[in-house]
């Protein structure tokens, strides 16, 4: 027989053993909304430091829990894995109101009232630049004229940037030199429109780098930007993001995030495509892909990763700039003469192979700015020839945007192992000015989710967020449930049409589309985007239940509470 002693023994081992595997938290009663492969709702969820250990039924969990467990009564709420957004620009986007407020605008008298007003305090040759406000979000639908600019700014130079495209006034083509004698020889893509008599009209794509622009703005420190960037990110948590990937961030941005790792003040989890010029010879290409490939932060840790790099090779839909595999047809809004012009594609094919090859063989993830029907066709194209050389499906390469695509390069994508960073709410933004330049036809494949779902395509939700604090008053808003909304509804807005309603998808993919597919985009899948045993603790409690609301409820959802690994980064009061 066991002696008295040994038994003590062995029963105080085991409390113990009990005690330290216990769950820190527990939240119960609840709906939670796993995400899982079978797409499970639970009862209960139980948190052991920064990971799941239990998941299910009530009375299956509340075994994890001990006498210092913390204990949460859901009351039926909905929660959901913490939200990622695919594609955002935060470290630019905080520091865009840095210097002075910025209102919305949404018409030309918007414009020019702003630009009257930064006249009124600036000096005279001082340059006036506003960015980011696009001529297929004003009721207008058009750029600003030179004529319009110097009458706002007479005495200054002006500069109204579109994404890759400028109106610009008389002063800012003078103080830059161009005039109708000026041609572009930098051997680098670019366009400048004129009017009958070769005179530049103002307007220019893809043309910023010839804007000799000298910029007063006050000069951030790094402390500004720091605190900037955390104000931002805590606004992300409040509609529930917990993971951001930032596309396109150079070397100052990525020491602004490594920073606040080491100093513990991240929020989110970070997940980071260096930024690459496709326009530099090949061997500065390949110099700045193999600094990346070799950095520390190239290792893998969940709260800041440098995976990737990211490239253009086409202008914006907003802009008329996009590279489209017809021509886009006389415009008024996008101020199009040329009926053959069909876009601005940047990278021609033999550099496209080389880039992507460099890339994915150097264990870098791959992408490129590529909007229109015709860059879309170019990027398969090259992880085509790429994948002649070597398998890319485990490399997950990527498309940026893919807005314009067809069946056939649905297809493809699936074929390969293509997977695509779409913004919804460019469908609802501007969906109504592309029915009117491009007419229903060519927009049935225009952001097809459904068609993208059914054909095994992994496709991610993302906002491209470049300017402002606010989920809402962003550019572009970076609120996930409007952008769930929209794939739910395909609703443009200013108008009461929905866009090919036929790919709408359903509130369970539009969930998979800001959690575990985006986990997917960015090799995590297996560490975040459900909620999983072992899986990392990222999950929000949300004020109603968005499986159950109202379809037009879905965009008003609130979050309540935002957990990173198990721990609280928001609570809404």
């Amino acid at each position: 027989m066991m002696s008295l002693r040994v038994l003590i023994l062995a029963t105080f081992i085991c409390t113990a053993t009990a005690y330290t595997q216990e769950a820190t938290l527990i939240l119960q009663h609840g709906k939670i909304v796993t995400a899982d492969p079978q797409f499970r709702v639970v009862e209960s969820i139980a948190i052991r430091g920064d990971r799941i250990v239990g998941i299910g039924a009530h009375e299956e969990v509340a075994r994890l829990a001990g006498p210092n467990t913390r204990q949460i009564n859901l009351n039926g709420k909905t929660v959901l894995p913490g939200l990622i957004d695919s594609h955002v620009h935060a470290a630019d986007a905080s520091m865009y109101e840095f210097d002075h407020p910025v209102p919305e605008m949404e018409s030309i008298v918007d414009i020019l009232r702003y630009i009257r007003s930064r006249a009124a305090v600036a000096k005279e040759g001082e340059w006036i630049v506003l960015t980011q406000v696009f001529v297929t979000r004003l009721h207008d639908q058009r750029f600003p004229t030179r004529g319009e600019l110097d009458a706002a700014a007479p005495r200054n130079a002006v500069y109204f940037g579109t994404g890759p495209d400028a109106s610009v006034n008389s002063l800012a083509l003078k103080l830059s030199g161009i005039d109708r004698h000026f041609q572009i020889t930098d051997g680098k893509p670019g366009r400048i429109e004129r009017d009958a008599n070769g005179e530049p009209t103002g307007i220019l794509r893809n043309c910023s780098r010839l804007v000799k622009i000298q910029s007063s703005d006050k000069t951030p420190t790094d402390e500004d930007r720091s605190q900037r960037l955390k104000m931002l990110l805590a606004d992300y948590n409040s509609v529930g993001i917990t993971s951001v990937s930032e596309r396109d961030l150079d070397d100052p941005g990525i020491e602004l995030y490594r920073r606040l790792r080491e100093n513990g003040e991240l929020t989110c989890r970070v997940y980071v495509m260096y930024s690459v010029d496709a326009q530099l010879p090949f061997d500065k290409i390949e110099e700045r892909m193999l600094s990346a490939a070799r950095s520390p932060l190239h290792r893998y840790n969940n709260m800041l990763w440098v995976r990737g790099v990211k490239t253009y090779m086409d202008g914006g839909m907003l802009t008329g700039s996009a590279y489209m595999l017809q021509p886009w047809g006389i415009s008024k809004v996008y101020s199009i003469t040329d009926p053959n012009y069909r876009g601005m594609r940047y990278i021609e094919p033999g550099k496209l192979y080389q880039i992507a090859r460099l890339a994915l063989k150097n264990e870098l993830q791959f992408t490129a700015h590529a909007v229109g029907d015709g860059a879309v066709q170019g990027m398969i194209d090259a992880y085509s020839e790429v994948n002649n050389d070597f398998p890319v499906r485990s490399a997950r390469p990527c498309i940026t945007h893919a807005n314009f695509m067809n069946a056939e390069a649905i297809r493809k994508m699936k074929d390969l192992g293509i997977v695509l960073d779409l913004q919804p709410v460019w469908l609802w933004l501007d969906g109504a000015t592309l029915r009117k330049q491009f007419g229903n036809g060519r927009l049935n494949y225009f952001q097809p989710f459904k068609s993208l779902f059914e054909n095994g395509v992994i496709v991610g939700g993302g906002s491209d967020h470049m300017q402002k604090i606010g989920s809402l008053r962003s550019i572009n808003p970076y609120n996930p449930f409007l952008g769930m909304w929209i794939t739910l509804t395909r609703q443009p807005r200013w108008t009461d049409e929905p866009l090919h309603p036929e790919q709408r998808i359903s509130r369970e993919q539009a969930i998979r589309l800001f959690t575990v597919n985006n986990a997917y985009l960015t090799f995590e899948e297996k560490q975040k985007g459900s909620l999983e045993n072992g899986k990392l603790a990222d999950f929000i409690v949300l004020d109603r239940d968005i499986l159950t609301c109202p379809i037009d409820e879905v965009r008003n959802i609130q979050v309540e509470q935002t957990y990173l690994g198990g721990k609280l980064v928001y609570e809404r009061h």
